[in-house]
């Protein structure tokens, strides 16, 4: 009784708290600068709608950055480690949404269609939890389709990170590190696909992910643009 009462108060309380405690101490001591944050301001002058599309490897610098774009909301999954995440993003103001492609994903994608009725952004990413690292998995698309709303490419990119030995070599930028947040050209998905059109759409936003990581990342090679961001 005791061990269980113990075990609710560590994973309802004691991690969730814990943890943001952190990532918002560290988070404060970021140089944050928005690249083409115009992409984001049209999208939004037209329609409150849309999805944040990132990689699983850079997240972790939007965290606390895109819970200031409320109502926003994410898709956890339906597991164990999924509690405790849903718990700690619901602290700092995200709405989670339970589900994946293997248990949950219709009810999910159901959830998704209201909420972006209620002018709910989504961030999601596209290639997590598990993989393949850089691949754009269909749920992206499925999510653009159900809200009826936009996918945005959502980069981000420190000077100074830590590296970690995973899957995808998850990244976290280190205290005091400039860090860079870029918006892409936003993609609007069509609302009835047949499976060529359906993988042609989602090839080229995988690309275009690519694409701008592997330019974003080029700038802190180049001290005059780094100067000219963070001037």
């Amino acid at each position: 009784m005791i061990k269980e009462i113990f075990k609710n108060v560590l994973y309802r309380y004691i991690l969730p708290y814990g943890s943001l405690l952190l990532i918002k101490l560290l988070s404060l001591t970021y140089r944050v600068r928005i690249v083409d944050g115009q992409k984001e301001k049209e999208i939004l002058k037209k329609q409150n709608g849309l999805v944040y599309a990132s990689w699983h490897q850079r997240f972790f610098p939007g965290i606390t950055f895109f819970s200031t774009r409320k109502p926003i909301a994410i898709i956890i999954s339906k597991s164990h480690d999924g509690d405790l995440i849903a718990r700690a993003v619901s602290i700092l103001g995200w709405h989670p949404i339970r589900g994946s492609s293997s248990k949950g994903g219709q009810k999910a994608l159901t959830e998704i269609k209201k909420l972006a009725q209620s002018n709910y952004k989504i961030g999601h990413i596209v290639d997590g939890p598990q993989g393949p690292f850089g691949v754009v998995k269909p749920g992206l698309l499925k999510i653009a389709q159900a809200g009826a709303i936009p996918i945005i490419p959502t980069i981000t990119s420190a000077q100074n990170k830590w590296k970690f030995n995973s899957w995808d070599r998850f990244m976290i930028p280190k205290p005091f590190s400039r860090v860079i947040i870029r918006f892409g050209d936003p993609v609007h998905i069509p609302s009835v696909m047949n499976e060529d059109e359906f993988e042609e759409n989602r090839l080229e936003i995988e690309q275009q992910m690519k694409d701008l990581y592997k330019r974003t990342d080029q700038i802190w090679a180049s001290p005059e643009k780094t100067f000219e961001i963070f001037k």
